[in-house]
């Protein structure tokens, strides 16, 4: 049987499948059934800053207490986050105590304040490791990207100083210099970097005037752009890589995996196929191995990475040339 085990953040997963943090890993039940389908690891559904700061708020202004007591809105901000932070610590616990993978704990950053002391909590409460999901959009005109990157860096430098397990950075692919930030952002003390984290997409109701989603689930043509950056970054950066939006198959997470990442996130295929499609996914690439040799993905991990790559200007190449020239 070949061996699909493999490294990530310096845990040892049975298999590059990561369950990524969505509503498929939001409770017990539904991480146990992941596992059970044969996930490598899982990255629990993301404790989010806005929300936190967004129940709080509500909390304040729909209480009547406020009236009565001079202290009672910080008393109220400080419960409600004080409550969401226990029910994530108690959902951590839990999954440990379900399953046999690693549990990956998630916390999306907006700000650099407050989140070195969940992340010790969260270290606390028995997580394998934390992925922090960060991403500031860069429409401020106020503010240059080197003023938006230092939030990235401010968060980091606080949680990793804070916390012994390891630590991931889902980014994002909106910036000028991006090889230059991942680079910085993988030697800060991390151990891996998540390419790339998914946007809410607006759209405008024609006829309510309502502005609503777009594209909630990723499709296979995004695995373009994630592909391009993990072949780049696999060859430049000091950590481990994990690839996430557009692998809906084994032939992308195969394609991933030459490209260097150490693994790939699946969320949308989950939502559109159940946990069951992870056990198609590995038996193919289980063929997929079998029919060019492979005994292991260490044989072919980041094979075809820019370092690697007998042509390394393809991947670096932005203009069509050759390749689309005979398309009429």
């Amino acid at each position: 049987m070949a061996d699909l085990s493999t490294t990530y953040m310096g845990l040892k997963l049975k298999n590059p499948i990561i369950a990524a943090s969505s509503g498929m890993t939001e409770s017990v039940e539904k991480v146990r059934k992941l596992a059970e389908a044969g996930a490598g690891a899982v990255v629990l559904k993301s404790l989010f800053e806005e929300q936190i700061r967004y129940e709080s708020d509500y909390s304040v202004t729909e209480n009547e207490q406020l009236y009565y007591f001079a202290q009672a809105e910080d008393y109220i901000r400080d419960y409600t986050r004080g409550n969401e932070l226990r029910e994530y610590l108690d959902l951590i616990s839990a999954c440990k105590d379900a399953v046999d993978i690693p549990v990956i704990a998630s916390l999306n950053c907006v700000s650099a304040s407050g989140w070195t002391d969940f992340a010790a909590q969260i270290q606390r409460s028995g997580a394998d490791a934390l992925e922090l999901n960060m991403f500031i959009l860069p429409s401020d005109p106020q503010r240059d990207s080197a003023q938006n990157e230092q939030v990235y860096f401010d968060i980091l430098k606080k949680v990793t100083a804070d916390v012994s397990l390891p630590v991931s950075a889902k980014i994002s692919y909106y910036s000028a210099g991006l090889a230059s930030v991942a680079r910085k952002l993988s030697s800060s003390g991390i151990n891996g970097l998540v390419l790339f984290n998914r946007f809410f997409s607006p759209d405008i109701d024609i006829d309510t005037f309502e502005i609503k989603s777009s594209n909630v689930f990723s499709s296979p043509d995004e695995l373009a752009l994630s592909l391009r950056w993990v072949a780049m970054l696999s060859s430049m950066v000091p950590c481990d890589i994990a690839a996430s939006t557009g692998i809906h198959s084994a032939e992308a997470l195969i394609k991933q995996l030459l490209a260097g990442a150490r693994a790939g996130q699946i969320a949308s295929v989950l939502y559109h196929q159940g946990p069951g499609v992870i056990g198609s996914i590995l038996t193919d690439l289980e063929a997929y191995m079998k029919r060019h040799g492979f005994s292991s993905v260490r044989e072919f991990n980041g094979r075809m990475s820019l370092h690697n790559t007998d042509n390394p200007a393809a991947w670096e190449r932005v203009q069509f040339m050759k390749y689309f020239s005979d398309i009429r």
